[in-house]
């Protein structure tokens, strides 16, 4: 799983950031991704109706996890802070393949969704058990870990404005 965060963080965009801005033009970019795991494997966006079927079916057997990363960068110092929030999803085993097609006829967007997983979904939800985490980590932006990001990235810019 280490190995999965390091990737995951690796790709902040610092890249893709403006440059020229000044001490009077100040920014701070959230940058973040999210996958699902599920038995070991890494689960993106379905490819296919058959594979996000295949992805549901999994979770009545076994939880899956979103494991979310976000990175905080602030402009024009460039001082960066980042951490990773995982949350687990028990579904019953009553959550079978077929709630895709019924999510499909709604237009809900589950072939968009990282591990065809849509928690907020009244049809899915009426299937979970239990989340071991927040309903927002799981939806792809922790609050908590956003916060918690904010509060270090303040004290690394107090640090640096006294040295």
């Amino acid at each position: 799983m280490d190995h999965l965060i390091d990737e995951i963080q690796a790709g902040n965009c610092s890249g893709d950031l403006p440059t020229g801005l000044t001490s009077d033009n100040e920014w701070v970019v959230l940058t973040g991704d999210q996958v699902v795991t599920h038995d070991g494997n890494i689960l993106e966006k379905p490819h296919s109706l058959e594979q996000a079927k295949q992805f549901v079916e999994g979770y009545a057997r076994s939880p899956c996890s979103t494991v979310g990363s976000c990175v905080l960068t602030h402009l024009p110092s460039g001082i960066q802070v980042s951490g990773v929030d995982t949350a687990t999803i028990y579904f019953k085993p009553t959550i079978t393949g077929e709630i895709i097609d019924k999510l499909l006829e709604l237009d809900a967007p589950v072939l968009s969704c990282a591990g065809g997983l849509m928690i907020e979904h009244p049809l899915t939800r009426q299937h979970i058990d239990r989340i071991d985490g927040t309903e927002d980590s799981v939806m792809g932006l922790s609050k908590d870990l956003v916060t918690r990001l904010l509060g270090e990235l303040r004290q690394k810019l107090a640090k640096n404005v006294v040295h």
